[in-house]
């Protein structure tokens, strides 16, 4: 098989595409051929991350605007994904939502805010995709090492993240009759705004050595992996990509 081109003529839509690690999939698939469909609700960052996609190799690319806490707006980019490519072979959810704050300061919007869209959206998209995906099409959830070990005020972060690890079991057990693979990425310290903009980080209550800091494009290799026929037998499982820092921990 050539690496260069495992997706060529595939449909990819990646949620949280404007930026991190939603971007650099972004432009790791279109690299190796995929037609990528961009999902986020700034407007303004999503056509800049279109720009690099395409600068970066992609032969075809579409842009959504889309809230994944909102249904009809997951059902509208699924539908006019269809309408405009024909098919769906490959979905990333990568929109994710972190709010700090003690559990005792989280109000009731905070935890819906970040459920609905770090889990809720994920349930959303794989929903349609099972309505609409064909046999050998893959599904790549990303969560997070805070499903498995976590810090102080990230309560609804940890708790969203976990059940991603919940539903991607769920969804493999029930994809896998249909020919639909689903798996989900752990990634760890990735140098993207969340990881920066974090208090815990900045406060220094979470303590980040800099060797232990990967780059969105890593996690982006393994995206890839997930998604592609090189993990055909690979089903309902999750995948760390945190260079070895959970096991220090």
């Amino acid at each position: 098989m050539n690496l260069a081109k495992r997706f060529e003529e595939k449909v990819v839509i990646i949620t949280g595409a404007a930026g991190g690690i939603g971007l650099a999939t972004a432009m790791r698939i279109g690299l190796e051929g995929g037609v990528v469909v961009l999902v986020d609700r700034d407007s303004e960052k999503l056509q800049l991350a279109d720009d690099q996609t395409k600068k970066a190799g992609a032969a075809k690319t579409l842009v959504k605007l889309c809230d994944v806490s909102k249904a009809e707006q997951v059902e509208a980019v699924i539908k006019e994904t269809l309408e405009a490519c024909g098919r769906i072979d490959v979905i990333v959810n990568n929109a994710g939502r972190m709010i700090s704050k003690k559990i005792e300061e989280h109000t009731l919007d905070d935890w819906n805010d970040v459920l609905s869209v770090d889990l809720l959206g994920a349930f959303l998209f794989i929903k349609h995709g099972f309505l609409h995906m064909r046999p050998g099409s893959t599904i790549v959830n990303i969560s997070s090492i805070h499903a498995v070990e976590t810090t102080p005020n990230v309560s609804s972060y940890a708790a969203a993240k976990s059940g991603l690890v919940s539903l991607t079991r769920s969804a493999a057990l029930e994809g896998k009759v249909k020919g639909i693979r689903v798996n989900a990425i752990l990634p760890g310290a990735i140098s993207t705004a969340m990881l920066w903009d974090n208090p815990n980080v900045k406060a220094g209550l979470e303590t980040i050595k800099m060797d232990d800091v990967g780059r969105p494009e890593d996690v982006a290799a393994a995206i890839a992996f997930l998604a592609s026929e090189d993990s055909q037998f690979i089903q309902g499982a999750t995948l760390r990509v945190d260079g070895g820092r959970l096991a220090s921990l």
